[in-house]
């Protein structure tokens, strides 16, 4: 295997990157503060919501179904308190500057844009350029104009989002688990296991959730990689708002969930019957959804290699 990837030369930058980590490593910290993370964001989206219910009902309903611009922006806002909540628990438990779970100075931003623009030019040759587009079944174009300048704002609202989720599993989770475990088989595969966890939907069928998941998975290792690669959190925060963009700017359906910011609206799709544990998880869509994701990590690890 060495002959054909050596971790130690390809991720010979991860170990300055999780060097902060090692000043309060030991476990019981790590669980205690993955618990208080996910406590006080809990805490602060129950809040959130009461009283956008109590000041405006029907915002309230949008920001939890994304099918207005406002409503999906404050929703994606709202993933702050996440990335807030990683903060406070970096300083107050593991007695380290929040701004270590990035990695060096001046390094972040520009690995950042770099991974962005790479995997957004992928993504934009899949969708826009045959044999890949295919438009004739759009229902609604919504206006260019108003749409361009909602960007900036949208844009904005995402990378709020993706960062907050990357500085809690490829910063905190991955740091904390490799000032205590050396082989990147743990502090890889450990934080993106819970990090699919989490995209578990149980109001969605079996096989869908298992497709989900093993997707969210295989992504998580991508960010992981480039993480590791750069010794930064910039490229995975640039491959995640690449993936968020495309998934929720361009497309979407009339009246479907987190749509409210998409540029084209395709008819609705008619809900599958739920096959219960039969249903088959290793399909064509998903082994194809599984190759787009690679490629885009792949655009992604071109434009930041030096």
């Amino acid at each position: 295997m060495s002959a054909f990837f050596d971790p130690a030369r390809a991720y010979h930058r991860h170990g300055a990157f999780a060097a902060p980590a090692t000043t309060r490593p030991e476990l019981w910290r790590l669980v205690a503060g993955l618990a208080a993370i996910e406590a006080i964001f809990a805490l602060a989206i129950q809040g959130f919501d009461a009283l956008l219910e109590e000041v405006a009902p029907r915002l309230a309903q949008a920001v939890f179904e994304g099918t207005s611009p406002a409503g999906l922006t404050l929703q994606l806002v709202s993933y702050g308190f996440l990335g807030l909540a990683t903060a406070f628990v970096v300083e107050k438990l593991h007695d380290r500057p929040a701004r270590s779970l990035i990695g060096p100075r001046g390094q972040g931003a520009a690995m950042l844009t770099r991974a962005f623009l790479g995997a957004m030019a992928f993504y934009m040759v899949v969708q826009f350029m045959p044999p890949w587009g295919d438009f004739a079944a759009i229902e609604e174009v919504r206006p260019a104009a108003t749409w361009l300048l909602m960007l900036p704002l949208a844009l904005g609202a995402l990378l709020v989002q993706t960062a907050s989720e990357e500085l809690l599993y490829r910063g905190y989770l991955q740091q904390q688990i490799a000032a205590r475990f050396a082989h990147p088989a743990v502090w890889m595969v450990v934080p993106n296991l819970i990090f699919a966890s989490v995209h578990w939907n149980e109001g969605s069928g079996w096989a869908d959730n298992w497709q989900y998941v093993i997707w969210a998975f295989c992504f998580g290792l991508a960010c992981s990689d480039l993480t590791a690669r750069a010794g930064s959190l910039g490229p995975a925060i640039g491959l995640h708002l690449a993936n968020n963009a495309y998934a929720f700017l361009f497309f979407g359906e009339v009246g479907g969930l987190d749509s409210g910011l998409s540029l084209l609206l395709f008819p609705a799709t008619p809900e599958m019957p739920d096959m219960g544990e039969g249903g088959p998880i290793l399909t064509l869509t998903l082994l194809m959804e599984l190759a787009v994701l690679a490629l885009a990590w792949l655009s992604a690890r071109l434009a930041i290699r030096r």
